[in-house]
């Protein structure tokens, strides 16, 4: 027998307000009864739950762990387009002008988190899969 992911919890200063753009980012929902001031707020997601944990200090270094997206229904810079218009910020930009490689994002409370290339685009150039070592971060 072996343990599944229930959540992947998330050291926040405001839970509510990342959950907000974390649903938005994701397509997710809040969880329910979840308000403004709460101390912990809960993304659901079809894949896995975000848990955004209020905790007293800012973020001062680099994630340990960080998540990787992979847009369904458009392409990456697209996705790096909507994902800036909704907060986040590119750290840094390793695409290629070939068309490979992936964005460095972090969110509007600075958790890193990469975007890398559809599952099309992977296809269409039959290259490196973004698992291996082109999503090295």
């Amino acid at each position: 027998m072996s343990s599944s992911v229930r959540h992947v919890t998330i050291d926040c200063r405001e839970p509510y307000t990342l959950a907000l753009f974390w649903a938005e980012a994701l397509g997710g929902k809040l969880g329910e009864g979840d308000e403004p001031g709460d101390d912990e707020v809960l993304v659901e997601n079809p894949v896995v739950g975000l848990l955004f944990e209020r905790v007293p200090e800012p973020k001062e270094i680099k994630n340990r762990v960080h998540l990787d997206l992979q847009p369904r229904d458009r392409s990456r810079d697209a996705e790096v387009e909507r994902l800036t218009a909704l907060g986040a910020t590119v750290v840094d930009d390793r695409r290629t002008p070939d068309g490979k490689g992936w964005a460095v994002m972090a969110d509007p409370e600075g958790n890193e988190f990469c975007v890398e290339r559809s599952a099309a685009e992977l296809a269409a150039t039959e290259g490196p899969t973004e698992g291996s070592t082109e999503s090295a971060t």
